[in-house]
Parts: C-alpha cells; sequence; structure tokens
C-alpha cells in the first residue's frame, strides 16, 4: 500500500510503491496526482521483479511518466537492473534494510550441540516460491544419507495448503523428520527460533527477507540462495552458505555441511549475528533512510 511521508518538506514526497504488476498501476495514480503539484518525488522499493516482465508501449509510457526527474531508493545496488531503463544511476540512492532487536535477550546464543539431532528452521509462509517443496526435497536426501535431523515448517499457508504440503510429507516418507507449526508470533516464534540450529530460505525470488535478518539476531547460520540482495547479508562461507535456486541436492549439500559440523554453526551464527549489529539494525536503517532524503532534499532546493 502507498504511503507518503513528510520530512517537514512540503516540496517533496516520499513514497512506497510497488514495482510491476497491479499494485503498481494503483500505486501510478498516487505517483501522478504528486507530480502535478510539481515536487521532488522519491520512491523507496522493497520489491522486484521489473525487469523480468515484459513491457508493452502504453506501460512503457507511464513508466516514464512516473520515473521522470523521480529519485529512487533500493536496498541494495543488485537490484538496479530492474530500473536501469527508466532511472540513471545518479539518482539512485541506496538503503538496505533493517529490524529492531526481537530477540529475547535472557535466551542468548542457542545452540544444541548435546541433541543427536540438528534443529533446521524454516520461517516463512508456505509459497513454492519460497524453496517450500524444495527443502522438503534436500530433506529426502539427507534422511537418505542418514543424518539426524529434524526440520521444522512455521508460517500460514500460502500457495501451498496444508493438505498438499503434509501430502508431500508422506510421499517422501518424511513424517519422523519434518513438523508444521503452523503461523508464529511472538513468544511462539521466539521460540521456533531459539530452539534452531539452522535457519534456512531456500528462495527463488526475493529481495532480502527480513526473517533471514531475524535469524542473523538469534546467531544462526543461515542457509540461502543467490537471489536479489540475499548475498548482502548471507556471506557464502561467512555467515552461511548460499547455494543454487531450484536445487534440492546443492541445499542438502550445504545443509550437510552444518549438520555434521556444530562449531562451524557457532562459528557463522556469531558472525551473522556481528554482521546484523553492524549492517542490519532498525536504528542503521532509519540513519540512513535520512541521510538520503536529506541530500535529496538539498538538491532539490
Amino acid at each position: 500500500m502507498s504511503k507518503q511521508l513528510i520530512f517537514n518538506r512540503p516540496d517533496l514526497s516520499y513514497l512506497t510503491i510497488y514495482s510491476w504488476g497491479p499494485g503498481f498501476y494503483k500505486d501510478s495514480l498516487v505517483a501522478l496526482m504528486v507530480k502535478l503539484f510539481r515536487v521532488k518525488t522519491v520512491y523507496h522499493f522493497h520489491n522486484k521483479g521489473l525487469a523480468d516482465h515484459r513491457i508493452g508501449y502504453l506501460e512503457n509510457l507511464l513508466y516514464n511518466l512516473v520515473f521522470r526527474n523521480a529519485d529512487i531508493i533500493l536496498i541494495s545496488d543488485r537490484l538496479y537492473n530492474d530500473f536501469r531503463k527508466y532511472v540513471p544511476e545518479n539518482r539512485v540512492h541506496y538503503c538496505t534494510n533493517g529490524i529492531p532487536e526481537y530477540k529475547n535477550p535472557a535466551i542468548g546464543d542457542r545452540h544444541h550441540f548435546s541433541s543427536p539431532y540438528c534443529s533446521l528452521l524454516f520461517h516463512s509462509n508456505l509459497f513454492e516460491s519460497k524453496g517450500t517443496f524444495i527443502l522438503l526435497e534436500a530433506c529426502k536426501i539427507l534422511k537418505d544419507r542418514n543424518l539426524k535431523f529434524h526440520c521444522t515448517f512455521s508460517g500460514a499457508e500460502g500457495d501451498i495448503t496444508r493438505a498438499q504440503f503434509l501430502s508431500k510429507v508422506n510421499e517422501l516418507d518424511l513424517v519422523d523428520s519434518i513438523s508444521y507449526e503452523g503461523m508464529k508470533l511472538n513468544s511462539e516464534k521466539d521460540r521456533v527460533f531459539s530452539e534452531a540450529d539452522i535457519f534456512i530460505h531456500p528462495s527463488s525470488f526475493d529481495c532480502l527477507p527480513l526473517v533471514i535478518l531475524e535469524a542473523m539476531q538469534y546467531s544462526l547460520p543461515v542457509v540461502s540462495t543467490h537471489e536479489g540482495a540475499i548475498p548482502d547479508a548471507v556471506e557464502d562461507g561467512i555467515t552461511g552458505f548460499l547455494a543454487e535456486k531450484k536445487n534440492p541436492v546443492a541445499l542438502a549439500e550445504k545443509l550437510e555441511l552444518l549438520i555434521k559440523d556444530p562449531d562451524l554453526r557457532k562459528k557463522m551464527g556469531t558472525a551473522g549475528r556481528e554482521k546484523y549489529e553492524k549492517e542490519f539494525t532498525l536504528e542503521r536503517f532509519e540513519n540512513r533512510l535520512s541521510e538520503i532524503i536529506t541530500e535529496i532534499g538539498r538538491a532539490a532546493l
């Protein structure tokens, strides 16, 4: 949903809008109305996908109108290709995601080294694009290799229903290795993160999921994919591992390394926590956003 924030600058408008699809068409109406008042427009994007869509003649005209003389804010330079056609680099600014401290400080950095089973966590709604079925297939490979693990899936139903998910679990003979806990919030969400040893997010379409930053708060090594701006947070071999998208074999190989090596899990989890504190706090995000708005405002004078 679009929103306009006023930074004590009646001649500057800050909008968060979708970059494509029905959301963009709705948001573009707001953007064009703002432009009628001849104020400097700044768009902040938290999504991607424009470059993957075929743009027709009329749509191209609309994009040119919306982006004319506007600055944009992206969460990473990895996402600039989406906007290269419409916005020159000198009007692009970068502000990575930041999140508040959710972690309960009383819990500490918990890793269950004494347990014979490694605890894996997938925390996202059940969407194919999030890699739900890919992870199940990777778990099948891990089970066939006689690795001791248990994977918890927490999140609401998406384009994969609970029934479809459980049917796939049965089909892969993973009933004893997988549990689906549904949506978890507040203390229950805190619990599933605190009980995990490894966090997994094998997404095939994403920018920089906040849930990855949450996992880093909990000092969890993260296994994800080379997608969007995820490599900005998950440094391959340092704060976790990155696997090829939609490849359960590659995903299983990365998970196997961590399942077998609790010291590596702890090392990567600690590095992830340090990276969160250095780069992805809410304070850092707010300060950077304020700097960008101030910079754009001065240039518009």
